[in-house]
């Protein structure tokens, strides 16, 4: 009899990120991040200009934070526990969109912080990873957590079978990220680990009664 699976995310769900890519872009690039606004592309100015950074130079400053900052990103409430917790019945992983050459920092980043998972990483939307991890584990039930709701969406079409939790732990963020839960594509929005577990913990007993 196989296990159950729950595929996470990592950035928002299990550590704080954007919390820390903001204090970071302040003191050592002077770029605001203005978190209410969704696309990262549109929220970055440099102090004194109107005009926001753009694609590029976004994308550049997120990889200098993850090649420099990842020790100082910190667990959302309650995440460690929880994952240590499902650990117990079933097989957890982590699906990341980082590139591949980051993986084994995050894996290292995550086991620092108490997390011991295997990570997959993945560029582009998720449910094309999601349906290939799923295959691979052949699990007698499945949960997948994530704050986007665009992977939500891409879970839904690729394998819609897995039970889906949309979850931004960020509380600077959360009510300003489209809800996936509201648009159709995930089966519940929970923006706490606490009140997270007990539902991922009754899909678990649900699906496999």
């Amino acid at each position: 009899m196989t296990r159950p699976l729950i595929v996470t995310d990592c950035d928002e769900v299990l550590l704080h990120m954007v919390r820390h890519f903001r204090d970071w872009l302040d003191v050592e690039h002077q770029v605001a991040l203005e978190l209410e606004t969704h696309a990262f592309a549109k929220a970055m100015r440099r102090h004194g200009e109107t005009e926001p950074l753009g694609e590029k130079e976004m994308w550049r400053l997120l990889g200098l934070f993850f090649d420099t900052q990842m020790d100082s990103q910190q667990p959302i409430a309650g995440a460690v526990e929880a994952i240590n917790s499902l650990q117990e019945r079933a097989d957890v992983v982590v699906l990341t969109n980082l590139t591949d050459s980051r993986n084994e920092a995050r894996v290292r980043q995550l086991q620092r912080l108490g997390i011991e998972a295997r990570v997959f990483t993945n560029q582009g939307p998720k449910g094309g990873a999601l349906s290939a991890i799923v295959g691979e584990y052949s699990p007698s039930v499945a949960v997948f957590i994530d704050d986007i709701a665009s992977h939500h969406q891409s879970a839904a079409e690729h394998v819609p079978t897995v039970r889906r939790l949309h979850f931004c732990g960020e509380p600077a963020i959360a009510p300003h990220v489209p809800c996936a839960h509201r648009a159709g594509a995930a089966h519940a929005r929970i923006d706490t680990w606490a009140e997270a577990l007990p539902w991922i913990n009754g899909q678990l007993e649900e699906l496999k009664s």
